[in-house]
């Protein structure tokens, strides 16, 4: 679908300088940009390309006034900011992408579903009984959603996820190719005859509202009560989130960081990946922790930042890092002075 300069300026609230009647199809790098298509400029190392880009139309800050001396093909669409003004055009991009109607054929729902508006189901996904799906819910093909499960409106299941029974989706939350909602937490006790007898995980998975889930990420049910990723919570790819596990309200967990069991994360925090979370601790609101590190204990100091493993707040680690990286300077110097004293 063609979109002309003056449509795009009215949806961004800006101004054209060029041909209002230029239309894209398409999006680009401005470095890569080809004819139909609109690009923007907000970091000015990349204004040279202004002059020499094939995009049609360009998005630039109201403030940016190109160089009359050398002549620029584009439409510029003059905006407050042209970052956020294209974040805004792609956000649309994307949803109107993504919007497909209908249920295919191929899919098995029984009578007990209960279907919102504007519903879309791809190829090969099976639902269990008494599933709710609010309006505008999307679910790509070769998703399983399993007994009792609610997910809220304009929700989308990318191809591949499972959703397991009695688990709770909140409204416009995504959940990307491969995510598991609600497996077994990993719950077993060791018998009289030394094996491991396993604890049935009775529970659920709750998601609140505007969470993102990346893909191949786990999410165990609760033993008991509910495993809670709170309202606005992204988390990355292939993280492990266990049993009865809460995550607060607009914290961000990068990939491959694994939290155990029972562990509370407060509000506004940010986990670099990779990082190990023991079970049965709280982690208070706005901490950061950086990549790598493995967190031991409780953090009860609101906007700590820590690092290492066993991780401890930044300042002492970095200085305690730049007495590490000396050690071999020392080690030649106490050998030195070792030398000299056998010596006398």
């Amino acid at each position: 679908m063609d979109f002309t300069a003056s449509q795009i300026a009215g949806l961004l609230e800006g101004t054209i300088v060029g041909d209002e009647n230029v239309s894209v199809n398409n999006l680009s790098k401005i470095e890569e940009g080809m004819p139909n298509t609109l690009s923007f400029l907000s970091n000015m190392k990349y204004e040279n390309y202004i002059y020499s880009t094939g995009a049609s139309i360009v998005i630039v800050d109201k403030s940016f006034e190109p160089n009359k001396e050398i002549p620029s093909t584009c439409t510029l669409v003059k905006v407050q900011s042209a970052q956020a003004a294209f974040a805004k055009l792609l956000a649309i991009y994307n949803e109107f992408k993504k919007k497909k109607p209908g249920i295919h054929p191929s899919s098995f729902l029984p009578d007990s579903v209960k279907l919102g508006k504007d519903v879309f189901i791809g190829a090969n996904c099976s639902f269990g009984e008494h599933v709710t799906l609010g309006d505008n819910v999307h679910i790509y093909p070769n998703s399983f959603v399993g007994d009792n499960v609610t997910i809220g409106d304009n929700s989308i299941l990318f191809a591949g996820v499972r959703v397991y029974s009695d688990c709770k989706i909140g409204k416009s939350c995504t959940l990307h190719s491969g995510v598991i909602l609600g497996g077994d937490g990993f719950g077993f006790v060791p018998n009289s005859e030394g094996n491991y007898a396993k604890v049935p995980q009775i529970g659920n998975a709750i998601l609140e509202d505007f969470v993102e889930v990346g893909a191949n990420t786990t999410i165990d049910r609760a033993t008991l009560g509910s495993t809670i990723i709170r309202k606005g919570v992204k988390l990355d790819n292939l993280i492990q989130v266990a049993h009865n596990v809460e995550i607060g309200e607009n914290t961000v967990i990068a990939a491959q960081t694994g939290i155990a069991g029972s562990t509370k994360i407060g509000k506004n925090c940010m986990v670099g990946g990779q990082v190990g979370i023991v079970g049965h601790i709280t982690i208070a609101d706005e901490v950061k922790i950086a990549a790598q590190s493995g967190i031991g204990h409780a953090i009860t100091e609101k906007g700590q930042i820590v690092q290492g493993s066993p991780a401890f707040p930044i300042g002492d680690f970095k200085r305690s890092y730049i007495v590490y990286r000396g050690l071999p300077d020392l080690k030649k110097k106490v050998d030195k002075l070792e030398k000299e004293l056998s010596n006398k």
